[in-house]
């Protein structure tokens, strides 16, 4: 038989990839899709000198590409359950796509951006988020390549290597704005998105499965088809369907809050810490991006990569708690101190919590709601990323209300966040135990 085809019954399906190919593809197109969250934080400072944009605005404004990005991840990982993720993604690119060509369009045509283009600007950036949502597709992308055994550690590097699209966007971006303008540096991001959706049309392939069922196999011939090949995980239940059953699964609605805290602050603290680090501690532009590129939001993504290793080893329940801590901790930091280098401290410790903690969180999607993957995906990454739109207009309030001084007090949010995770994800792990016990009895 020729290689790349499996013949089950009297039929022959041609199938085309491998799980280091799904791994990869779905890795790419996360990262093209996912550096949306640095659209207008490391450009904020000129915004609001462009606009005169109170603090909550300014919020507002860095936090509009997470709300559709994290909105959209609920239907869009469900669609995964149905159809595989190739066509979920290229949607998403296509409509990211559009608004950052209305950015573009917008900042060409007018030489001073003033507040009554406010409404529009915001707009393009809610578009402009849609990649955001690559995410949740990505994660049952790579889930159904995958066996149980390798989730963690495979989720850890999509999550990981993804992740850092955000932090190299926000070192890059103030560089670019200095050498090209705003409007040019923005033009070179469309056309990095416009290339990064033909390589992923080109290349992706959704996992043998969907493979098999788009060449017209029943549900059934179509599983093994795909099991022969090794493939573990299959769907089980329409698109809304899966969204219903991991919503009845209560473990789901722990999930979802423990990925606020550290998901929904990464993507919060992404778009934040240039504008942070700009008016409390007044650096320049590019060092602010350096700090919250690298210092933030890249480490935080390494963290992600090994921590998927590191909760394969430890359990993901035990790896959240002590992810968490270190969140508190680093939080604790930044809302009592205001010297340079224990602030930055106090950021590192937070980028390591939070990378850990997403690895830790997604770790325990497929354990708990193994019959509904993408939904699950879609509940915990949508409804958790929801924290990267709430947290930044909260951190613009704190700075309206007690001036320079708010941009350190803001960090009480998180003091508070990250122990409510701590005590959950205890709870998760004595439910762990007791069901550890009860079978070796």
């Amino acid at each position: 038989m020729p290689k790349g085809e499996n013949e089950h019954g009297k039929r022959r399906y041609r199938l085309r990839g491998t799980p280091r190919g799904g791994l990869a593809m779905g890795t790419f197109g996360f990262f093209i899709g996912f550096a949306a969250v640095a659209l207008y934080g490391p450009a904020a400072h000129n915004f609001q000198t462009s606009m005169g944009i109170s603090g909550f605005l300014l919020g507002l404004l860095v936090a509009a590409p997470q709300l559709t990005g994290s909105l959209l991840r609920i239907p869009f990982g469900a669609w995964v359950d149905k159809g595989g993720g190739r066509l979920p993604m290229i949607t998403l690119f296509l409509i990211s796509i559009v608004g950052m060509w209305g950015l573009v369009y917008i900042l060409f045509s007018v030489p001073h951006v003033t507040f009554s283009l406010y409404p529009v600007i915001l707009l393009f950036g809610f578009m402009s988020g849609c990649g955001v949502a690559s995410f949740s597709v990505g994660i049952p992308q790579v889930s159904y390549w995958y066996p149980r055994r390798l989730q963690g550690t495979a989720l850890g590097i999509f999550g990981g290597v993804g992740n850092l699209a955000p932090g190299i966007f926000t070192l890059l971006l103030p560089i670019a704005i200095g050498a090209f303008g705003l409007a040019g540096s923005y033009l070179a991001w469309l056309l990095f998105l416009l290339a990064g959706m033909i390589v992923y049309a080109v290349l992706a392939r959704d996992a043998w499965f969907f493979q098999a069922r788009a060449q017209g196999a029943e549900e059934a011939e179509a599983e093994a088809v795909a099991a022969a090949e090794g493939q573990e995980l299959f769907p089980t239940q329409s698109v809304w369907g899966a969204l219903l059953s991991a919503a009845e699964e209560q473990r789901t609605w722990g999930l979802v809050f423990l990925y606020f805290v550290s998901f929904g602050g990464f993507l919060a603290l992404t778009a934040w810490f240039p504008t942070y680090w700009i008016n409390l501690h007044h650096v320049g532009p590019r060092e602010a991006g350096l700090l919250g590129g690298l210092g933030f939001s890249i480490l935080a993504a390494l963290s992600r990569i090994l921590g998927g290793a590191l909760s394969e080893r430890a359990g993901g329940e035990r790896f959240a708690v002590f992810s968490f801590s270190l969140v508190l901790l680093g939080a604790l930091v930044l809302t009592f101190f205001m010297g340079f280098g224990i602030d930055l401290a106090g950021e590192l410790l937070i980028a390591i919590g939070m990378g850990f903690g997403n690895a830790a969180v997604f770790k325990l999607v497929p354990k708990y709601v193994p019959h509904a993957v993408g939904g699950a995906s879609g509940w915990v990454g949508g409804l958790g990323a929801l924290g990267g739109f709430v947290l930044p207009p909260v951190l613009g309030l704190f700075a309206g209300a007690l001036g320079a001084r708010g941009y350190a007090g803001g960090f009480t949010a998180y003091v508070v966040l990250s122990a409510a995770a701590i005590a959950l994800a205890v709870a998760f792990m004595r439910q762990e135990r007791r069901v550890v016990q009860a079978a070796q009895r």
